[in-house]
This record gives C-alpha cells, structure tokens and sequence, in this order.
C-alpha cells in the first residue's frame, strides 16, 4: 500500500559524497531511507550524462527483485509468446503510476498513508496498512528463499545454512548501518540481469510470429493463464517497484526525474520481455511453478553456457539484497503511518522503539517461515499473485488521493485518470477471472 513511502533511495552517479553518520541531520526525522545528493557542480550536466541516464538503468535492473523474475521465467517457461501482451500493457500503466505517485510525493513530503489517516481516517488506513503488511510480508519470505537458494547455488550447500545469516544481514543494515553505501554495491550485483537480454537475442527469435502474439495473442480459458496474468500484474506493479521509483524523485527541483521514470520503465520492459524469450526458447515444463531455482537460471544458457547458474545467482542475490531492506522498512512504516508512531531509520533505535521491534519482528517472521520445506520457486510465483490480487487497493487510494485538491496543488489529468482506472479495472478483472477458474 505504500506508495510513497518516506523510504527515499536515490542512486547519484558517478560520485556519492560521504557523510558523518546514518542518522542523518535533524531535517532527516521521519525519513526510512535518505541518499545523499551529489556533489555540487560547476555547471549543469548534460542530458546524455552518466549521471542522469545511470540511475534508471541500475533502477531498471533492480525493479526486477527476485519475484519478477522467476515470475517472468514462469509465464515464458509455461505459455511462451502467449503473455507478451500483458507486460505492453502494464508499460502505460507503470508510467501513469510512477507519474502520478512522484507529483503526490513532491506536493506533500508525505506517506501514503499519513495522507490517508489524517484525511480519511485511521480505519482506512490501518486497513491499507493490514492489505501492505500482508503484500510484502509474502515477498520477503519469497526474495529470502530467493537469496538463501542463490547462495547454495554457488557453494553446493543446502540453503538451509543461509536464511538465518541473509535475515541477520538485512536486519543488521537497517538497524545498525549505513544503508546507503551498502546498496549502491548491491544494486550493481543486479546487473548481470542484463545478459538475458543477449540469452533472447541468441535464441533468435522469429520477429514477426512474436508481434503477432503481441498484438493477437493466443488467449487460453484455463485457471494457470489467468493466474500467470494475476502474477505479472503483481511482479510489475508489486509496492517496491513503486516505492523505488517514487521515492528516488522526492526532490522538486529534479527536472529529469520523468525522463529517469521513462527510461527505467524502458530497461524494466525490456528486461522482462528477454527473460519470457529466453525461456519460452529453452525451459518446458508441464508444470512451470515446479521447477528448481537451477532450471529456471537454464534461461541464460544461450548467452553463458554453463555459468548460468552462476551469473544468475549472483544477479538474484544482487536484486534481492536491495529489495529486501526497502520491502522490510516500508512494510513496518505503513503500520507506523497508519497508527500515527513515531518512525524512520533516520531515528535511532531508543527514539523510535515499536518501529524498530517491527522491524526485528518482521524479520525474524520471514527467517523462521523459511525453515518450512517449500519450494523457492513456488514460494516467489504465489507472492506475486498475491501482489497482484491486493493491487487493486493500492491504486484506488493513489486515485482518491491525487484528485483531492485539499491534499494535492495539482491533479490528475484526463490521461492519468484513465490509466490508473484501467489498471485498477485490470487487476480486478484478472483477479476475478483466476477466482472464476479456480474456485468455481
């Protein structure tokens, strides 16, 4: 639910100024997550800049945690060109949304659900609080068997040796270290992502039989279909994706921050368009939500050989590690918010008590869920449909609220409104076609 979380992730290239400590200055109160700002510079940059184009590459990248893509792997694996048409669609989607979140971010300096509770109420928002606990929850239990399998993947032990040091891991940085410094390594360890890229190209595709399953797709009447389009809804538009991309444009003087929104969706698209190639071209399983963390990383064969279980551990240990610490503190500020508690890492641990037990408290839930013999892959597809399916009330506040002229100085325009409704309208339908195959 939230969506503009005061976890604020700002990746600045090529140089990050160092500061005295993680807590911030006193301006930082209330705030999750604060990267620095850049050095001052003579004059202005380019557009063409490593600096301006960087950030929405790496973000791109990392927009793809764990869930997404095995997500990816799994529509391409089980339906192949079939599902292309759902990610075009969610492009426009993504674009309205990360428009719209950015200019509620910038106008009020608020959380989602701040503005909710203090304009709606707090039943409204301890409800969204509940819908994005229940959401993120779910995909950190996921991203940490994710991580935990990846790291067994490349030492041969069991994962088992590897949930309680990776739980430790996340809850160590936020409680204790500098977030900042530690993720702008991470995030780069995401970056091997790209090599599904060249995995597409090499399986050399037929460009025209796959235009043609975009735009006059193979639809099929079945509970998995439906399902795998609840899961790619969920993948895309999951609350991190959002919180990112919103909370890296939190300054109002960021002029490029909509030409960055456009170009990380881009590189999103195109990443995940690659991963569903590559493996509608070599994974087929009857059953793709079956398969091993091992069969999934075969995608990449085309492009590494051999080392595909390699570069793709290393590039889900990558997005996993920067999207956990974000999933875990945002999903414990959206309670904070909704319940009016004193919150932010920007706090020190005794400032901010109940946030920090939430913090080690979810943690300590998602580690010992881990212990429970289940599939990873499994484990990352259901979070995704569960994401997909608690979508629908995430974007109904975004819409309330962004058209509220007690809260926003500007509001939606005709185009925004009508994408954020058909996303909304999307999801619903989704959600209502797998409950129609599933259920009845």
């Amino acid at each position: 639910m939230n969506v503009r979380s005061r976890v604020t992730c700002k990746v600045n290239f090529p140089k990050f100024p160092e500061t005295r400590n993680r807590k911030g200055s006193p301006a930082d109160r209330g705030r999750v997550v604060k990267f620095p700002e850049a050095a001052a510079q003579a004059r202005p940059k380019p557009s063409w800049s490593l600096s301006r184009v960087g950030p929405g590459i790496v973000t791109g990248a990392a927009n793809l945690d764990p869930s997404a893509v095995v997500t990816a792997t799994i529509a391409g694996a089980a339906f192949a060109h079939s599902l292309f048409w759902v990610v075009v669609l969610v492009v426009p989607f993504l674009l309205a949304i990360f428009s719209v979140t950015s200019r509620i971010g910038v106008q009020t300096g608020q959380g989602l659900l701040d503005l909710v509770r203090e304009n709606y109420g707090r039943k409204f928002a301890l409800a969204g609080a509940v819908f994005t606990i229940a959401t993120n929850l779910a995909v950190v239990i996921a991203d940490i068997m994710a991580v935990s399998d990846a790291f067994s993947i490349l030492t041969g032990l069991s994962r088992m040796f590897f949930i309680a040091a990776t739980a430790f891991f996340v809850w160590y940085i936020l409680v204790f270290q500098d977030y900042q410094k530690i993720t702008r390594a991470l995030v780069l360890l995401s970056l091997p992502l790209y090599l599904y890229v060249a995995a597409a190209v090499l399986t050399s595709p037929n460009v025209g039989g796959l235009l043609h399953d975009i735009f006059i797709p193979k639809m099929q009447a079945t509970s998995e279909y439906a399902e795998n389009i609840v899961a790619l809804f969920g993948s895309f538009l999951t609350p991190y994706i959002i919180i990112w991309q919103t909370s890296s444009r939190s300054d109002p003087e960021h002029e490029h921050h909509q030409a960055d929104s456009i170009l990380s969706t881009a590189v999103t698209f195109v990443l995940a368009c690659s991963i569903m190639l590559a493996a509608s071209a070599v994974l087929h399983f009857s059953n793709a939500p079956d398969m091993t963390t091992r069969q999934a990383a075969e995608a990449l064969r085309p492009a590494v050989g051999d080392w595909g279980p390699t570069v793709f551990a290393i590039g889900i240990i990558g997005s996993g590690m920067v999207a956990l610490p974000v999933l875990v503190a945002s999903m414990c500020f959206d309670l904070a918010q909704a319940v009016g508690w004193k919150s932010g890492l920007s706090e020190k641990p005794w400032e901010a008590k109940r946030f920090y037990v939430l913090i080690s408290a979810a943690v300590f839930v998602a580690a010992g869920a881990n212990y429970m013999r289940i599939n990873p892959v499994t484990a990352l597809y259901w979070s995704m449909i569960l994401a997909g399916v608690l979508l629908i009330p995430t974007l109904i506040f975004i819409l309330v609220i962004s058209n509220d002229r007690r809260i926003m100085r500007t509001v939606n325009s005709r185009w925004q409104n009508f994408w954020l409704g058909a996303a909304a309208g999307g999801a619903a339908a989704a959600g209502l076609i797998y409950m129609r195959y599933k259920v009845f």
